[in-house]
């Protein structure tokens, strides 16, 4: 059950995370379609920066599973977040 809940909160992690990227994007993007601004964000080296806004809905899961008392998929979310920040720090330095 644990198990479970931890992947439940490393899913909905991931899928918060794509949606940020995805409104940030698009947001950011000045009219341009999402794949325009995504290879324009990975020509002029600022996808990591995409990349760390679209973790901002993982805040939001968080707190909502905090708030609910399911600690467990708040760790899941907690832990796709600390790997998409290690991630994009290893993305910035190559």
């Amino acid at each position: 059950m644990i198990k479970k809940d931890i992947f439940i909160g490393i899913f909905i992690g991931l899928i918060a995370n794509a949606m940020g990227l995805f409104f940030s994007a698009t947001f950011l993007g000045r009219g341009d379609d999402f794949i325009t601004v995504i290879k324009a964000a990975i020509n002029e080296g600022f996808l990591g920066k995409l990349i760390s806004l679209g973790a901002i809905l993982n805040l939001i899961a968080f707190f909502i599973f905090i708030r609910k008392k399911q600690d467990y998929r708040a760790r899941g979310v907690l832990l796709i977040t600390v790997f998409i920040a290690v991630f994009t720090f290893i993305f910035k330095l190559f």
